[in-house]
């Protein structure tokens, strides 16, 4: 069964409950791309309490607070990047206080419970832009911020089998080459990270982690834990360490750090919150950040409403400061099966308030999925399906990861499974973590073609929705992401031949998977790669052989290797008396009862 999406009407971050206690769309909180979760699997992991309430709380900032009224409201003050000491002191002679701000991009937080405080300081010079961020009012919390429950942890059990989502981006495969590296570092904006659970205390960076929830930076211990259980899964699926415990991440050697962006109690992601995030990121030195949610509270934001507008200009100017300091964003594409390329109408938005229906166009946009630079990600069912649940659209999806059950840490030592692009986008993430990895010094740019240039290209389907072409389509945008590419074994361009199609492997039966070769000139080489990827239990019962074109059997595996599940291998075939061009075959023949599998994937690399 597929675990509910969380659920957020957001395309971004769609995230599930581990007890079952998703967000839905259109509910508070913008969760992109998470269906509800299912029950962990952990004998003594504790199930999280549901996202729409509050973690109980250890403790509150020291600090005195400051006197909150209702109807304070948020707000970005757009200027000049620079000093901006004179539109701060005009925001105070106009009924406002500075809650932060961010010189470097010319982004002020600021909050007022004047209702005339945004079109006052519209006439202010040096003021470019003012937007509410809100709907609602900020909470008394964000003056005197409580710090998010650290829960008790469960003890790990032993054991980490490889999952489906990492075979199916050859993530498996990849850690034997290269795991990553403890130098790049993953930012992880979400609801917080449970920096305790022991798959992900190993590579947990607490001194680059932080809450931006309400858009200040809150450095204190632990103001970077989860809220929910969203940010801890995807951290998981990032980076759990390869320990023999639970679940092992997409780049178990790289480092992740926890921004918390979402407030507690209701896990909205507004947008001075993100403005924050990405400012960190870039300040901070991660070459990726994962971003599974859309910045409350509108789920779409146009260019021809002035909040709006201000609130498109303070998160674009910050994503690209990100960028510039050599960061990546990735974000999720939401999960409301919906056209991006083609939007007419948003009826969850606010969603802090009272949603109402209106009409838009495409330029409105999803943010930060549909920001400038931003790679967007959409969810793969099972195999190279498209989810039922993963927005969509020609030109705006960049690639595709899975994004269904996917088996993930949960807060308190736990596991549990959820879907959604939510869960696809920390698949990208981690595949990007191993191109920097293999790639020092790569600028974010070179990453992004990377990541579009190895993807496996996913052909459409028998649906009228899907458009473009093999290569690049609505659903898929470049393909499927390729962990093992990432590491170094992109083989020559022209030379490299796959197929990705599953072939059943029966009981005491042959099999034969095809691949044409086109394009090569003369033999085949005396070093011919033959990768074998088969997923089959009690491979003693097998025979594996590679046909030429003219009919040549060469014998790769003969029934050899005993009770052991499974053949991930490349082996070297001398065919150089075989012409290249044709159809070779990958013959699997099974001996004996009780044991089947399937041809998951091989290729051949002249």
């Amino acid at each position: 069964m597929t675990p509910p999406i969380s659920g957020r009407p957001r395309r971004t971050l769609v995230l599930a409950a581990t007890l079952g206690a998703a967000l839905a769309f259109g509910t508070p909180g913008a969760l992109a791309g998470t269906l509800p979760v299912t029950p962990s699997t952990t004998p003594a992991a504790k199930t999280p309490a549901p996202a729409a309430k509050a973690p109980a709380t250890a403790s509150r900032s020291a600090g005195a607070s400051a006197a909150w009224v209702a109807g304070t409201r948020a707000y970005l003050v757009i200027t000049a990047p620079g000093d901006s000491s004179a539109v701060r002191s005009a925001v105070a002679a106009n009924g406002g206080t500075v809650f932060s701000a961010f010189d470097a991009i010319g982004v002020i937080v600021a909050h007022s419970a004047s209702s005339g405080f945004a079109a006052t300081m519209r006439g202010v010079t040096g003021v470019q832009q003012v937007g509410a961020t809100r709907t609602s009012d900020v909470p008394a919390d964000a003056y005197n911020p409580a710090l998010p429950a650290d829960p008790a942890q469960a003890s790990t059990p032993a054991g980490e089998p490889v999952r489906a989502d990492m075979s199916q981006i050859k993530a498996d495969q990849a850690w034997a080459v290269n795991p990553g590296s403890a130098s790049v570092k993953v930012g992880i904006l979400d609801t917080g990270v449970d920096d305790r659970h022991q798959d992900l205390a190993p590579n947990f960076d607490a001194a680059d982690s932080v809450s931006c929830a309400y858009g200040k930076p809150d450095t204190r211990a632990g103001a970077w834990r989860d809220v929910d259980t969203h940010g801890t899964h995807v951290a998981g699926t990032v980076a759990a360490a390869k320990n023999g415990k639970g679940v092992v991440g997409v780049a178990p050697g790289v480092k992740i750090a926890a921004v918390r962006v979402a407030e507690p109690g209701n896990s909205f992601f507004f947008a001075e919150n993100t403005v924050c995030g990405f400012v960190w990121a870039g300040d901070h030195g991660f070459k990726v950040t994962n971003n599974s949610y859309y910045t409350d509270p509108w789920q779409f934001n146009c260019p021809d409403n002035i909040d709006q507008a201000a609130i498109i200009e303070g998160v674009k100017r910050a994503q690209e400061y990100a960028e510039s300091k050599g960061s990546l964003q990735i974000a999720a594409a939401g999960n409301e099966n919906y056209d991006l390329a083609h939007k007419t109408t948003d009826s969850a938005s606010p969603n802090d308030s009272t949603p109402v229906t209106r009409t838009i166009t495409n330029a409105c946009l999803d943010i930060p999925t549909e920001l400038p630079g931003v790679v967007t990600v959409a969810a793969n069912g099972t195999g190279v399906t498209k989810a039922s649940f993963s927005n969509y659209g020609q030109g705006v999806i960049d690639v595709a990861a899975p994004g269904s059950n996917v088996y993930s840490t949960v807060p308190g030592g736990g596991y549990g499974s959820k879907s959604g692009t939510s869960m696809a986008t920390p698949h990208v993430v981690g595949v990007a973590a191993l191109i920097a990895s293999a790639n020092p010094g790569i600028t974010p740019a070179q990453i992004r073609a990377k990541l579009a240039a190895q993807a496996n290209d996913i052909a459409c389907p028998s649906d009228s929705r899907c458009t473009g072409t093999t290569a690049n389509n609505s659903f898929f945008g470049e393909g499927q992401v390729d962990a093992l590419k990432a590491v170094g074994t992109t083989p020559p361009p022209g030379a490299y031949f796959e197929n990705l199609t599953d072939f059943t492997v029966n009981d005491n039966a042959t099999v034969e998977s095809p691949i044409a070769v086109t394009g090569v000139s003369g033999n085949a080489p005396a070093t011919l790669k033959v990768g074998v990827d088969i997923k089959h239990t009690y491979i003693g019962d097998l025979k594996v052989d590679l046909v030429a074109p003219d009919g040549t059997v060469y014998t790769l595996h003969n029934r050899t290797g005993g009770s052991a599940d499974n053949i991930a291998q490349t082996y070297t075939v001398n065919a150089s008396s075989e012409v290249a061009n044709g159809t070779w075959k990958l013959r699997v023949n099974d001996n004996a009862a009780s044991d089947t599998g399937k041809i998951d994937a091989w290729n051949l690399t002249f």
